[in-house]
């Protein structure tokens, strides 16, 4: 149980980390191409308390891979290409969380690389850090994947929008108020661990 705990509480910065990057990146991006909602509303911060869900976030702990935060309100009537900047906005949060799992990848190489795995593993401070690292890359990896995948309101469904014809778009948009449904349904039947879990273990095996 104690060890339990442990690996729980070492778990909270790289989930914190995760899930506040993606938001950020979302609300970075989405002021960049002229919409100011998510930057007057305190969103283009890296503070978590900002963004964080208190059910996604505990979905994170309790699945090891699925969560989420608050999403970031994005008016795409500000951007000059409506379609095109959602699909921008979208891709962000994803790909910072790849970019944060190869940051980490490359920190753990070089761990390896430095022959300094055993002496961090056996180490009071090294072998917490060790496990928050391999952790961190597992997280971003697995939240990078789940968004992608096309079912609203996840950030997928935006960018298969963006390559639909107007009217499929439009029909594909009436899903969003099931979407939340969909996937729990997906989740609990186990569906949606067999179809993302070899693309997250795959993305891993590439990175270490």
């Amino acid at each position: 149980m104690e060890e339990y705990i442990r690996m729980i509480i070492l778990k909270i910065p790289p989930i914190l980390l995760a899930l506040t990057v993606h938001e950020c990146a979302h609300a970075w991006v989405a002021t960049r191409l002229g919409d100011k909602t998510a930057y007057m509303l305190g969103r283009v911060t890296l503070n978590p308390i900002r963004h964080l869900d208190p059910i996604g976030t505990l979905a994170f702990f309790l699945s090891g891979m699925f969560g989420w935060a608050k999403p970031v309100p994005v008016n795409p009537m500000n951007f000059k290409d409506p379609s095109r900047g959602m699909m921008i906005v979208s891709v962000a949060g994803p790909g910072s969380n790849i970019l944060l799992a190869v940051m980490f990848a490359l920190i753990y190489k070089l761990i390896m690389a430095g022959g300094l795995y055993f002496s961090m593993t056996a180490g009071p401070v090294g072998g917490p850090l060790l496990y928050m690292i391999k952790i961190s890359i597992v997280l971003n990896v697995a939240l990078a994947v789940f968004n992608l995948i096309p079912i609203p309101p996840l950030d997928g469904s935006r960018v298969l929008s963006h390559f639909l014809p107007p009217d499929k778009a439009l029909t594909f948009s009436r899903l969003e108020p099931y979407g939340f449904i969909i996937l729990v349904v997906l989740l609990l039947t186990g569906v949606l661990q067999k179809v993302v879990s070899p693309l997250i273990f795959f993305t891993i095996g590439l990175l270490i």
